[in-house]
């Protein structure tokens, strides 16, 4: 069997997710291992414990120079697959192959370079100028000019699809694994301490961009009934003053496995995004999670989302609070509109975005790379 070297550009970020699930897609035809630094003091806490992870502590140049072949050596697979064009992903894979001949492909999930851009001209301009950060703006313009040096692309996005090229693969999930019918909605309740309360969640890192502030204000109008469960949040300033609100629970990171059990629990999925340059070919991970667990989804018309959720989801402009809590009372108040929406959500997620559905895609893209 042939083996597949996935490489992520920090263990300790939850990039780690997006290397995994490529990783989990491919373990039924390969060796897989997920390779990358760790400049954070943990691995990243939800990584899949089952999918081995070989890392090299991260620093700063010049002293990560002195790292860069042993990294590369650490990603020995017949094939390598680098997650997002970064410095310490992609441009590992590509020192890498220059070590030993064979197929890079490369994955891009994110358009990494509009991370850098959202501050305007002068935060731009002075993050040029960071040099000695190996995922840094400078490193990280370089990698997207060196993108057409893969043997091959995915893409994430229609965006990414567009300014890119190469084969469109969404986030997925195991539809079968993840199927409703196996989790326990009331222990999930309780897990949540919910009470009599309906609950609306959100899944995952919450960030800026990820509009939670905009949905901790669209719940605080939905009356006491009603609670916000934000769900993944490692401890910071922002999660803190949204755990001291009446309305707002707040949970830490979970492993990725233990994610059915807390979303069973959910009344509404909420994925609020913002209209950012980091959201503009983005598509969140945490909508497929609600829609294979069919679970009803209020979102925003950010990058694909309304193209996902067309006909099994509510949409509404990003930024706009009012539309927002109008959105998720509409789906509180109408159980039999929101079960027929998450039900419809799931047929989605089981014919278009479920593991099977993505090897059938990227299996024939590996075997003709294969050497």
């Amino acid at each position: 069997m042939r083996s597949v070297s996935v490489l992520t550009f920090d263990l300790s970020d939850n990039a780690t997710g997006r290397a995994d699930l490529l990783a989990r897609l491919l373990a039924p035809r390969y060796h897989v291992h997920v390779v990358g630094p760790r400049f954070g003091r943990a691995p990243w806490g939800p990584a899949d414990p089952k999918i081995e992870h070989r890392e090299i502590e991260g620093a700063r140049y010049p002293r990560f120079a002195g790292r860069l072949g042993a990294l590369a050596r650490l990603a020995d697979g017949d094939i390598l697959y680098a997650s997002k064009p970064r410095g310490t992903s992609f441009g590992i894979g590509l020192l890498a192959r220059a070590q030993r001949r064979r197929p890079l492909v490369l994955d891009i999930d994110d358009w990494e370079l509009g991370f850098f851009l959202r501050s305007g001209a002068w935060g731009t301009a002075g993050r040029a100028l960071n040099v000695s950060n190996p995922n840094g703006l400078p490193w990280t313009w370089l990698m997207e000019r060196l993108v057409r040096r893969a043997d091959a692309l995915t893409v994430g996005s229609r965006f990414l699809e567009t300014r890119f090229g190469g084969t469109l693969l969404p986030h997925v999930r195991d539809t079968e694994a993840w199927d409703p019918a196996h989790y326990d909605r009331e222990a999930a309740r309780a897990m949540l301490g919910a009470g009599r309360r309906r609950i609306v969640m959100f899944l995952g890192t919450p960030r800026g961009h990820k509009g939670v502030d905009d949905l901790v204000a669209a719940v605080a109008t939905l009356g006491d009934d009603v609670m916000l469960a934000i769900v993944g949040a490692p401890a910071s300033e922002a999660a803190r003053r949204w755990a001291g609100m009446p309305a707002v629970r707040v949970f830490g990171e979970i492993p990725f496995d233990d994610v059915p059990r807390w979303l069973a629990g959910a009344d509404v999925v909420a994925v609020p995004q913002r209209e950012t340059a980091d959201t503009v070919g983005q598509v969140p991970a945490k909508i497929f999670d609600a829609m294979a667990l069919a679970r009803p989804i209020v979102s925003t018309r950010v990058s694909m989302i309304p193209e996902i959720l067309d006909g099994c989801g509510l949409v509404v402009p990003p930024g706009d609070v009012r539309a927002l809590a109008a959105a998720i009372r509409r789906l509180l108040d109408h159980r039999d509109e929101a079960e027929a929406f998450g039900a419809r959500a799931r047929a989605r997620c089981e014919a278009t975005y479920s593991f099977r559905s993505a090897r059938a895609t990227l299996f024939p893209l590996f075997e003709r790379l294969a050497p």
